[in-house]
């Protein structure tokens, strides 16, 4: 594509999404320059572009009918927001039944997808979104993004972040899939009618920042963090923020990068809320900084109810003007911003915040100016480096601790302290002017002068500790780098002598990575070494959710043949897990059964199948195949384990039937099939699970050699299948010549 044809398309993507017709012939004066045929080629293509919308457009909904509809937003694209606003030709009537689901109403359509109101009806009465491809936009390249969209938010499993139930296709042909509906209004708007502080509105940005962290621990990139891709709903009389549309997101992991590709290079993103790299219509150099930059924008527009760069400002020059302002030009601070506003401005924005003018801009500045302007740099380097490093400095301002986002002073850390123990210092004042009252003259010198050298040895001390750990921190900092720049040796060698005292997320996804890393080119002995840290830096979080991430250290053990070191491994997990209900109890006893299970590990395991036999009828109920067919493999896994061979095939079975294909979840059930089906003597049935297990592992490998597709399922699974298979292999031999 050359220079001007580039031009051409990105002057026609900018214009299409400016309504009004005044100030549509206004951004095409400036971006042509005089340049008649390039205007006029540009308003042909906006024309026939009107025509289309005309044709697939049919009547509006009534107003009054409008206002009957729950507050409901969601988005499809980097510029397109649902509304029920109209209906279109060819879309599906309201009250058609697809599948389960019957069709309510229209609640949106984007670029390429329509969004309906659905009831599921059966096995669980419930109401979802429900989203469709429109009808004559099946391509190959829609459907690819439509099911990258669908992977993406399916690999997501967070609070914050809005979930998918099911999939499937239309009785014509285009797939469509089932989410969580969300009622809700979006987070500026829900603060401003709230008039809520800023602690209450800090308190809510912190969870979309753990939710955003979530999407790039799984590989997902948002690409359009904006007030309206997050909605505030109420559960139980608690705000909940809720991140929706991730119709742009780009997946860092190649299986879905490989299906998001365009054939011609287009600026994704909302300009007020773009980073500058996002300005790069190859969009090559994105990652996951570029969150960072847009939770930044929104974290400033929460504070002081504008954006760094106004909208129009952006579109005002055109799109050249727009990069030259994201690149070059300083945001002002937060603090300056609401000091250039009009008196009457500044007031009305500091009642949406219960507080008065002064007070609103004397708790932006300082250490909020220093936290927003840090996500706000220009050169991503500079920037937090996740969205929970965000998170914590957030936090820690909140907490009235020091936060990272400057470079830390004695006067500053002291100033913070004295905050933190108002009570303490106040109470210790009083005492020392009382005793210094008392005292002579020489008596309260000498204590001034031991108290003074006390300080400056704990002072030495404090600033010695604070630069080991601000050195630690460095290096954990250009780890994660070079992990985000996939360079994983220099990462796996810049980590490997680190001794960590308290939990780091920033460690614990550089050793998760380089474990990953070593695990795919099957080096086990050094995966279990980087999961087994990984296990000893979560322990320090204290927390389930950040213990469970490294179970994937009991297949890589097996692996690498250190069965002593599984056999204390997967004992330390019982041992964690077996007290209580356990909501991953279907991973915990997966991983636990690995190797033979003696009846003392069985007992101890019994509770949490308890748990994981509860959570298979609640997925069953709820219609979800996912968590139901993975946990019937872990019942079906202990069945066996247990010597209750017939219950065991009969689950393994019923764990076959189920509609979603998942080549290693399938391989793994017909292995546990004929393992039992061993032990019952029936070797042919058993050999014909085999061979198919093996057939399902072959064409994975193929896949690897011929790397023309993504391999489906991730190598934990695909590793659990093989050593399955070995043990299976063996035992049908042992009964064949023993």
């Amino acid at each position: 594509m050359n220079a001007q044809t580039q031009r051409e398309e990105d002057i026609f993507d900018a214009a299409r999404l400016i309504k009004n017709p005044r100030e549509r012939q206004s951004f095409l004066e400036r971006s042509c320059r005089g340049d008649a045929a390039l205007r006029e080629r540009i308003e042909q293509l906006l024309a026939v572009e009107s025509e289309a919308e005309a044709f697939f457009s049919g009547g509006a909904i009534a107003r009054e009918e409008l206002e009957t509809l729950p507050e409901f937003s969601f988005t499809d694209s980097a510029s397109t927001t649902f509304s029920t606003a109209s209906r279109v030709v060819g879309e599906e009537p309201i009250g058609t039944k697809i599948g389960r689901y019957k069709l309510l109403q229209k609640i949106g359509e984007g670029g390429c997808g329509v969004v309906y109101m659905a009831e599921q009806e059966e096995p669980v009465r419930r109401r979802v979104a429900l989203k469709i491809i429109k009808l004559g936009m099946e391509t190959k390249s829609v459907i690819a993004r439509f099911e990258a969209e669908r992977q993406a938010l399916a690999m997501m499993d967070h609070p914050n972040i809005a979930h998918v139930f099911d999939a499937g296709a239309t009785d014509r042909g285009p797939p469509y899939f089932v989410m969580e509906l969300v009622r809700g209004v979006k987070i500026t708007e829900y603060c401003d009618r709230g008039r809520l502080g800023n602690r209450a509105r800090l308190d809510l940005f912190i969870q979309v920042c753990h939710a955003i962290q979530h999407a790039h621990q799984k590989g997902i990139i948002h690409g359009d963090i904006k007030p309206s891709n997050i909605l505030v709903t109420l559960h139980d009389g608690v705000a909940v923020p809720k991140v929706i549309d991730f119709g742009i997101s780009k997946a860092t992991e190649a299986r879905l990068t490989d299906k998001m590709f365009t054939a011609y290079a287009q600026l994704i993103g909302t300009p007020a809320y773009m980073s500058p790299e996002q300005t790069d219509i190859t969009g090559v150099d994105v990652d996951t900084r570029s969150d960072i930059y847009s939770l930044g924008v929104l974290l400033y527009e929460l504070l002081t109810g504008r954006t760094p760069f106004e909208a129009k400002e952006l579109l005002a020059g055109g799109l050249d003007e727009m990069r030259r302002i994201l690149r070059e030009k300083e945001a002002p601070r937060p603090s300056t911003r609401m000091g250039a506003l009009p008196i009457e401005t500044q007031f009305n924005i500091s009642v949406m915040r219960s507080s008065e003018p002064h007070v609103l801009m004397a708790s932006l500045r300082g250490d909020l100016d220093w936290v927003v302007m840090k996500a706000l740099e220009k050169d991503r380097a500079r920037r937090y480096e996740t969205a929970n490093g965000l998170a914590v400095d957030v936090q820690r301002y909140v907490n009235n601790e020091p936060v990272l986002a400057r470079p830390p002073s004695r006067v500053y850390r002291f100033r913070k302290l004295v905050r933190r123990n108002r009570v303490v210092f106040a109470a210790t004042g009083a005492v020392a002017a009382a005793l210094v009252a008392g005292m002579s003259t020489s008596t309260w010198l000498f204590l001034r002068e031991r108290e003074a050298r006390q300080r400056a040895v704990a002072a030495e001390q404090q600033q010695a500790q604070l630069r080991h750990d601000a050195e630690l921190r460095e290096r954990i900092t250009q780890a994660a780098l070079f992990v985000t720049q996939e360079k994983f040796n220099e990462a796996d060698h810049l980590i490997s002598h680190m001794t960590f005292r308290e939990p780091s997320v920033e460690a614990a996804r550089v050793l998760r990575a380089v474990g990953e890393w070593h695990a795919v080119q099957n080096r086990w002995a050094d995966a279990a070494d980087r999961f087994s840290r990984l296990l000893e830096i979560n322990e320090l979080d204290g927390s389930d959710a950040a213990t469970l991430d490294s179970l994937r250290c009991g297949p890589a053990l097996v692996e690498s043949g250190d069965e002593v070191g599984y056999e204390k491994f997967r004992s330390e997990q019982i041992a964690r897990y077996s007290g209580a209900p356990c909501a991953a109890a279907d991973r915990i006893v997966k991983i636990s059964l690995l190797l033979p299970a003696d009846a003392k590990i069985l007992a101890s395991l019994s509770n949490l199948e308890a748990s994981n036999t509860k959570g298979l009828a609640e997925a069953e109920a709820t219609g979800d195949v996912f968590q139901a067919s993975w946990r019937t493999l872990s019942e079906a896994l202990f069945l066996y384990r247990s010597g209750n061979y017939t219950t065991c095939i009969r689950a393994c079975a019923r764990g076959l039937a189920y509609p979603e294909f998942n080549a290693p979840r399938t391989a793994t059930m017909h292995l546990i099939r004929a393992l039992a089906e061993t032990r019952l003597g029936q070797i042919d049935a058993a050999r014909v699970d085999l061979t198919a297990a093996r057939e399902i592992l072959s064409a994975k490998t193929k896949t690897m050699e011929d790397r023309g597709t993504p391999i489906q399922g991730f190598w934990f699974d695909w590793a659990f299948a093989r050593i399955l298979l070995r043990e299976s292999a063996e035992s049908i031999d042992s009964a064949l010549h023993g």
